[in-house]
């Protein structure tokens, strides 16, 4: 949205910058505006924050060119858009060479501002996205946790991903909700030689079926009102790399039919393209549906379940294969101990007879979040009690203290209390972080170990 979109103005001229302040809080963008590149340079030193800097060139004391430098400096994710006079070309030039992500000739246009602003946003926006995609890489790498188990089934899992793992086939992974397919998946991809390129996730059943196409191949700018500028699509950035259809069975047809070029030709159009696009890319597809039954009610393509289904990885419940609860439980414990700086545990005898016991109808991601909330809680009779009473994950219980405004012998939604205790141990982490970095995010993200991109999602979803 607009209002989360704040621009710092640094121009010497006044009326200059009344004009941009009106014409862009009209706009919803929140402004900032200064008189000169020194102000402005004060400003990014004591942390404010900026999600695109329009700056003039020709002013006294410390010139715009100076300034794009040292803002480069300060905040080199920070998009800067040039405003120059005529008989300013070369200094353009040299100033695009320097940094700046665009320029506007004095005198410009409502609508000329308001597109170099979301062009200049778009690009950031790709570059994060890439630059996000690289870290999470990285990120697993050094993690080194991509299939942990200790029993018999997952090792069969695991031989069969030595196997497949140097080839293209496509692989169509099944199983419950929360039992690891995408670990699976990554898992393939990492060990593969597609494994320096991006794995891409899509969960088709998060994105509504009309976005969905789009955000599998991309448009071309002007496709429809409001696409500014073109996108490459998931297929596209995964160029050379792996996609991870997640939940595929929630797929239109129309939509399986387009899938099926790709998979057979490696082939996509682009919303509003004339041409195809050609791509490299390895398809990995999840799903908790029953495919085969999908095809016999004609929901589902049967020509593309067999290019799915070159390769079936059948993933059994947790409940099946309690030999892992111990590993997995000893997994998680490390991790979010480190995540929320806690020290809980060891496990207790009567606690982890307790999870060896649980049916876990929610399988892997259930033991996780129990988990999550035993370091967030500490509190080890809060999750045996849970677990005596089979319900937690879908249940409620009725003697856990919400607030003061709610009765206790109300029932409590335990997934919604637990959630809201960890977002609760987040929010005082990141204000912790911002505090200590004097509000600088980008050092933030680094000091709480998630990117950037992911920081700006929590503070957001925080308010």
């Amino acid at each position: 949205m607009k209002k989360d979109i704040s621009i710092l103005v640094v121009d010497d001229e006044e009326s200059m910058c009344t004009y941009l302040e009106t014409a862009l809080s009209l706009k919803g963008y929140e402004i900032t505006s200064v008189p000169g590149g020194k102000e402005a340079l004060n400003r990014i030193k004591g942390g404010l924050q900026c999600s695109v800097v329009i700056l003039d060139i020709m002013m006294p004391e410390i010139n715009g060119l100076e300034t794009l430098e040292r803002i480069k400096q300060l905040a080199s994710e920070v998009p800067v858009i040039m405003l120059s006079a005529l008989g300013q070309a070369s200094t353009v030039v040299k100033a695009m060479r320097m940094g700046a992500s665009d320029y506007l000739t004095k005198p410009f246009e409502d609508e000329e501002l308001e597109i170099a602003i979301k062009n200049v946003l778009e690009k950031k926006r790709l570059i994060e996205e890439v630059r996000d995609l690289k870290e999470q890489l990285e990120e697993e790498r050094k993690r080194g946790e991509y299939f942990i188990s200790a029993s018999e089934q997952m090792d069969n899992i695991r031989r069969i991903i030595d196997q497949i793992a140097d080839t293209d086939v496509t692989v169509l992974i099944q199983g419950e909700s929360g039992v690891g397919k995408e670990i699976v998946a990554r898992s393939i991809h990492v060990n593969s030689p597609r494994r320096d390129k991006a794995f891409i996730k899509v969960d088709c059943a998060s994105i509504p079926g009309e976005l969905l196409e789009n955000e599998l191949f991309g448009h071309e700018k002007g496709a429809y009102t409001g696409a500014i500028t073109s996108k490459p699509g998931r297929f596209g950035l995964a160029h050379d790399g792996t996609i991870f259809l997640d939940e595929i069975g929630e797929m239109s047809q129309a939509l399986q039919a387009k899938l099926l070029q790709v998979l057979q030709e490696g082939l996509f159009t682009r919303l509003g393209a004339n041409d195809e696009t050609q791509v490299d890319v390895r398809v990995l597809a999840a799903t908790n549906k029953d495919l085969e039954a999908a095809v016999k009610e004609k929901t589902f393509r049967e020509d593309l379940f067999y290019r799915l289904n070159v390769v079936d990885v059948s993933i059994p419940p947790l409940r099946d294969r309690k030999e892992d609860i111990p590993v997995l439980s000893e997994c998680f414990l490390d991790r979010y101990n480190k995540m929320y700086n806690r020290k809980t545990g060891p496990f207790s005898k009567n606690l982890m007879k307790s999870f060896m016991t649980h049916e876990w109808p929610g399988n892997v991601r259930e033991l996780e979040n129990t988990i999550k909330r035993l370091v967030v809680l500490e509190d080890e009779n809060h999750i045996l009690e849970e677990l005596a009473t089979g319900k937690s994950r879908r249940g409620h219980r009725k003697s856990l203290t919400q607030s003061s405004s709610v009765d206790s012998t109300s029932p409590i939604p335990l997934k919604r209390m637990s959630k809201r205790a960890a977002q609760e141990v987040e929010r005082e982490m990141i204000m912790k972080a911002l505090k200590q970095t004097n509000w600088n995010r980008k050092k933030a993200a680094e000091k709480l170990g998630i990117s950037y991109k992911a920081l700006l999602y929590k503070l957001k979803k925080m308010g």
